[in-house]
């Protein structure tokens, strides 16, 4: 038996998910084979399945699809201000208040 791969990508894995759904390998024998040669954690039967059918439907691209717009993080200069004053104030406020006042 081969020596199971340590250390590996997502986009690795994804490659040879592309290549065997290409071959015409079953999601569930790809599953098997990622699981024996990279370990169970490399990816789930359901994410296999997942990719085999965009695959399927004519995706090409390994990487990840580009996020909504949505900012990754509520921390601008305004609430950091804001926080900062409430937190000077010396009173104890609890999150839920904290975000109101935000």
């Amino acid at each position: 038996m081969a020596t199971p791969i340590k250390e590996w990508s997502k986009l690795e894995v994804r490659a040879v998910v592309r290549f065997l759904f290409s071959k015409g390998t079953k999601p569930s024998e790809i599953h098997k084979q990622i699981a024996e040669t990279y370990g169970e954690g490399a990816m789930s039967r359901s994410r296999v399945y997942q990719w085999c059918t965009w695959f399927g439907e004519g995706r090409t691209s390994l990487g990840d699809e580009p996020k909504s717009d949505r900012p990754k993080t509520s921390t601008n200069e305004e609430n950091t201000t804001l926080v900062d004053e409430l937190i000077r104030c010396g009173r104890r406020m609890k999150i839920r208040e904290i975000a109101l006042k935000l």
